[in-house]
């Protein structure tokens, strides 16, 4: 009962802000019902003079709604459709995510970005957006401002590739008559779901192709997704281990994500559903619901958010997110030009 005494203002201004942020989500899908939500938390929490009795509210659904959300993506998996159509993909999927964390890890040296921004550039870049920053903020324990200039970072390129990519396909010489390569192409090389579908849909409507394209990207976008597992458990351990030769004593059970063992359980749970007989829609209202927490843990990391502190801070992850960009896009074409897919 105190919990909720003490959290449900903050809870339900957080609400306020995600449910018109969802529905505008849905209008302009190449900006997302996230961005919405973080940039209206971002402008109301300046008019906000005092937090008293909301900070309770906005921190859990900024930390615990967010991996609630992680945990039902879990449910939009298929893992035995996944890994047979993501044979093709993988090789192309690993290098990729491998070198967007390299150009962060060395971007990070040279640049001198603090560790956890530069850690959720990489992972964004690399595998899913907005979801790999829900997913390893809680790991790394980022702040509020760090996950808001991350998913800025993301959001921006996000924003270019839905617009570039499917004239950048054009010019390239993509299959037009299929939606293979170009559907490789964006679900490999653009960093979130929705800017995916965005172009991967613009191929199949200049092209006539139904949904062919949308279908491979889609599938393809959702193999890279399940490299957060690794990640995460990683970072979880890497985090452990630097806090013992710190000499600091660390309880492993506070700091494991433990939402990520819950999000692999879900995973198995739709496949063996799937071969049962029940068909993966079953699930589709737990990846909706799933979308609409991280609207709103969005919406409170806005209203945690020094926005000013934000766009004083801003150039150099920018930075950092057009390189591990252009990187990814770089890898994905001369790999599926060697491979014979482009």
């Amino acid at each position: 009962m105190d919990f909720i005494k003490n959290s449900y203002k903050g809870f339900l201004l957080c609400l306020v802000i995600a449910v018109p942020s969802w529905f505008l989500g849905a209008l302009f899908p190449i900006v997302g019902g996230p961005v919405i939500a973080i940039l209206a938390g971002m402008v109301i929490t300046m008019f906000l003079k005092n937090k008293e009795g909301l900070e309770a509210g906005i921190k859990f659904t900024s930390k615990k709604v967010l991996q609630y959300a992680v945990v039902l993506l879990g449910f939009g998996l298929n893992l035995s459709v996944i890994l047979e159509t993501g044979k093709q993909s993988l090789p192309i999927i690993l290098a990729t995510i491998s070198i967007s964390l390299i150009i962060a890890f060395i971007l990070h040296k040279a640049m001198r970005i603090p560790g956890n921004i530069s850690t959720l550039v990489g992972v964004g870049s690399s595998i899913c957006g907005g979801s790999a920053i829900a997913a390893t903020a809680p790991v790394i324990d980022a702040d509020d401002e760090e996950v808001a200039q991350a998913i800025s970072v993301i959001f921006f390129f996000n924003v270019l590739a839905a617009i570039i990519f499917p004239h950048l396909g054009s010019l390239l010489s993509f299959s037009t008559t299929s939606g293979d390569a170009f559907g490789i192409f964006a679900g490999t090389a653009v960093n979130d779901t929705s800017s995916v579908t965005a172009a991967a849909s613009t191929w199949d409507n200049m092209w006539n192709l139904g949904s062919t394209t949308l279908d491979k990207a889609v599938t393809v976008k959702l193999t890279r997704t399940l490299a957060i597992i690794p990640i995460a458990l990683v970072l979880a351990f890497l985090r452990t281990r630097r806090s013992n030769e710190d000499g600091n004593k660390v309880d492993f059970k506070k700091i494991f994500p433990f939402f990520i063992l819950y999000f692999i359980l879900a995973s198995v749970i739709t496949t063996i559903a799937v071969k049962c007989g029940i068909p993966l829609s079953f699930f589709t209202p737990f990846k909706d619901l799933s979308k609409f927490l991280i609207v709103l843990a969005m919406a409170a990391i806005g209203l945690n958010t020094d926005i000013v502190k934000l766009v004083k801070t801003g150039g150099k992850p920018l930075i950092m997110g057009l390189c591990c960009w252009i990187g990814i896009t770089l890898v994905s074409l001369i790999l599926q030009s060697a491979m014979g897919i482009w």
